[in-house]
This record gives C-alpha cells, sequence and structure tokens, in this order.
C-alpha cells in the first residue's frame, strides 16, 4: 500500500483572477505558491488529485547534497537551509532531520567517484568525509558485512514525503494561497499569443502567469500548446518495513540496497538498480535526445513494455478539447504498479546484513513515475515562446530534496526578482537549441 499523503484543506470556490496560478501539488510547486505568497502576489495552487499524491509522496525522502550533479549543489545547499528555516516559520513539522547519510561500498571504482566529488564540492564548502575500512564498519553497526570504504554525510538527512508538501501547502493556504484539489487543468488560456489564465474542469482562472509544476505531466499539458519539452519516465518500486530496532538513524546505501529510517520507527527500502524503462509514445518521441543518458545507466535500467503504453503521462493524447474532460481527470492520482518481485528479496538482503532486523516485514510496497530530462537536471525557466508560461519539472528522481529551493527559485523568476541561486543551468532552452547538455551527473 503506498503511504497516504497528509490531507489538506480545498478551497470551494475558484477565484475569477490571481496574479499567478501554479499548475502541480507536489512539493516544488507547493513551495512556489507558499514563497510567491510570501512575496505579496495572489495565488491559487491547482491539482489534479491531492496534493503530494503522485511522486513528492512517493520518494525515499532523501534531503541531500552527497553526489549532486554540481550544476544542482547551490540549489540544494539553499533547501538545505530552507527546510530548517520553513518549520520554524510555518510551525509545521515537516519531517525534516539532519540524521546524515551514509554512504559504503565494495568498490574501488565507487569508492574513487565518491571521493572525487567530496574533492569538487569543497568549493561549496561541503565538508562529507571519506570512510575508512574501520570506520565505515563503525558506521554500519550490527551489519554483517565489511567496506573497503565509503562516505558520511553528516549534515545531510531526510524529510517525511506524506508530510512535507501537504504541511507546506496548508501554510501556504494561511498566507492566502487558494487551494484547489481534484481540479485538473484541461490547459493554459492564451489571448493575443501570450497567457491569460487556465480552464480547469471547474471553469476559467484569469492571471498573467501561470506556472506549470505538473511533474511527469509536464510534457502531454506544453505539447497540448505546440511546446516541446523532453521528458522521459521511470517506473521505480520501494517498499516500507514495519517498525523495527534502529540500525541508522538516517540514510544507508549499501552495494545491495538502500535505508532509510522513519520517524514512526519503519524503514523504506529500495532494491539497488531496479528501476524500469518503460518504452512509451512520448519515450519514442524523445528517444534521440536521451540516447546518451541511457547509454550511460542502462545497467541500473531494465527495460520493458506495460500499461504505460496505452494510458498515463506518456501515452498517446489527441490535442483535446478544454470543454471535455481530459487525461488528466481520467488519472487523478497516476499510481503505476508495483513490482513485485522486489520486496521479498530485497528483504532478505536487509535481513542477512542486520540480523537485529529478523522480526521486520513488509509494511507497504509502491511505485512512483520518475520524469527525468536528457541531462538528469530540472527545468526551472521561463517559456519564451509562450510569454508568461514559466516551468519547474523534470526532477530526475531527486526533486524532493531539492524542493523548497526549486520553488523559491520558480518564485523568484516568476515575481522578476533576483534569483537565489543562478538559474543558468536550469534553462529551458538547452533542452530545444541543440545546446551541448553534457554528461548527466550522479543520481
Amino acid at each position: 500500500m503506498h503511504p497516504i499523503p497528509d490531507p489538506v484543506p480545498s478551497d470551494a470556490t475558484l477565484p475569477s483572477r490571481v496574479d499567478a496560478v501554479v499548475i502541480g501539488g507536489g512539493i516544488a510547486g507547493v513551495a512556489a505558491a507558499y514563497f510567491l505568497a510570501k512575496k505579496g502576489h495572489s495565488v491559487a495552487l491547482l491539482e489534479k488529485g491531492q496534493i503530494a499524491g503522485e511522486q513528492s509522496s512517493r520518494n525515499w525522502g532523501w534531503c541531500r547534497t552527497q553526489n549532486r550533479d554540481q550544476r544542482e549543489l547551490p540549489l540544494q545547499l539553499l533547501s538545505m537551509e530552507l527546510w530548517e528555516t520553513l518549520s520554524r516559520e510555518t510551525a509545521e513539522d515537516l519531517g525534516f532531520r539532519r540524521n546524515g547519510l551514509i554512504y559504503v561500498t565494495k568498490s574501488e571504482s565507487e569508492l574513487a567517484t565518491w571521493s572525487n566529488w567530496i574533492d569538487m564540492a569543497r568549493q561549496y564548502q561541503v565538508r562529507n568525509t571519506v570512510l575508512s575500512p574501520a570506520a565505515a564498519k563503525r558506521l554500519t553497526p550490527g551489519n554483517e558485512q565489511d567496506w573497503i570504504g565509503g562516505i558520511h554525510a553528516p549534515t545531510d538527512g531526510r524529510a517525511e514525503p506524506t508530510m512535507a508538501a501537504p504541511r507546506l501547502a496548508r501554510a501556504a493556504r494561511a498566507l492566502g494561497v487558494s487551494v484547489h484539489q481534484n481540479c485538473a487543468v484541461r490547459g493554459v488560456d492564451v489571448v493575443g499569443g501570450k497567457v491569460a489564465g487556465v480552464v480547469t474542469e471547474r471553469g476559467r482562472i484569469a492571471a498573467d502567469v501561470v506556472l506549470c509544476a505538473a511533474g511527469a505531466w509536464s510534457s502531454m499539458l506544453l505539447r497540448r500548446h505546440g511546446i516541446d519539452l523532453p521528458q522521459a519516465g521511470i517506473r521505480s518500486t520501494v517498499f516500507a518495513t514495519t517498525p523495527g530496532p534502529e540500525v541508522t538513524p538516517g540514510g544507508l546505501v549499501t552495494p545491495d540496497f538502500t535505508l532509510s529510517r522513519r520517524l514512526d520507527g519503519s524503514y523504506i527500502v529500495a532494491a539497488q538498480n531496479r528501476g524500469r524503462l518503460e518504452v512509451t509514445p512520448q519515450g519514442v518521441r524523445y528517444a534521440r535526445q536521451f540516447w546518451p543518458t541511457f547509454k550511460e545507466r542502462r545497467k541500473s535500467l531494465r527495460m520493458g513494455v506495460g500499461r504505460s503504453f496505452v494510458t498515463g503521462p506518456e501515452a498517446i493524447a489527441r490535442k483535446w478539447s478544454f470543454d471535455a474532460p481530459t487525461p488528466f481527470e481520467r488519472h487523478r492520482v497516476y499510481a503505476p504498479p508495483a513490482d513485485r518481485g522486489v520486496a521479498g528479496p530485497a528483504l532478505a538482503k536487509v535481513i542477512a546484513s542486520y540480523p537485529a532486523l529478523s522480526g521486520i516485514g513488509i509494511g507497504g510496497l509502491w511505485a512512483g513515475w520518475i520524469d527525468v530530462t536528457p541531462d538528469s537536471i530540472p527545468v526551472i525557466s521561463a517559456i519564451d515562446q509562450l510569454p508568461g508560461l514559466f516551468l519547474a519539472t523534470g526532477f530526475s528522481g531527486h526533486g524532493f530534496g531539492i524542493g523548497p529551493g526549486a520553488g523559491r527559485l520558480a518564485a523568484d523568476i516568476v515575481a522578476g526578482d533576483t534569483p537565489s541561486v543562478d538559474p543558468h543551468a536550469f534553462r529551458y532552452a538547452r533542452l530545444v537549441d541543440g545546446s551541448v547538455l553534457g554528461k548527466p551527473g550522479m543520481m
């Protein structure tokens, strides 16, 4: 069973006009709405299902600097500050704890890659450390295996995916944001070649700016308006255990599994190298742009054809009318099927590594749909070909931890304020103007 996000009240009546509409109730969209409201803008936050119903509640909850793509690192450092300040200023516990992350390995090449990252990150004042074999063993007490070394990121941590976006949405609502769940945006209202608002299933909202933070659905929505967004999806299965003894206070990466301690005493477990790349019409459309990334990461992916070929965010969707139900209404919360073959073997490896956990079982199993860009970093940008339209999407499997900073940066760009960090790497144009995208960074 998928974890249920905290409930968020919805406003009953659509506003006739706001300064800004935010499409999508994941962590980035919610944070953008919150920061726009703090800047004094009137905002409507629209979500086709429920706040955090899709990937923002289906992830590991990690808030990390370690192994970030260098282009994302300033944004992640901003996010780490915001995770703490948001909990204080909203009086909402977002579940954020700096409990540290530990990476251990038996691979010399993997350890060298991680160590090189630490050397790079010193210029950003990141003080993560390389672990000796003895130190790696000391930081994994109770684990039956031996390591050649590892990495300790003591100021990294995690937040609770079921709590973070919903509670921040409640705080945004307290600032005056109008929140509307089960209210799909059918399209952007365009008048005179620029944004004039949005058309929803409940009616029109006038606005001079629209921020699309629709996650995996962004490419389909933009394509309806003749705008290309190269975007692909990876189906990832994770599971939660039943509560058990604490063997690691935060997050742990081993060669066989990733373990994340939750506030209720259970763990989120992800088996290594079990992402599934499914062949879809949208995937075929953008195959050329994704080929370099696929070659780089194909060892960590499985391929196949599933029901995502005919349903969901990457299926064929003909140009629809704004006067009738759209694909967004047919998928209030997109829940791809979990790979049921993952949990049993992964749990067995966890228990073999940690005999103290021999009494735990499987408490829930679910899958998420991770939207990725060709260079595996997000788009946080204006779209020049349609004035008034902005994007915050394509977070490529590491958007939860970076969500507060992404929302802050998006709000800065939408408001025309000085950006919190340099947004150049996240510009939309790079994906469509022939720019050399470079090698994708570490996941």
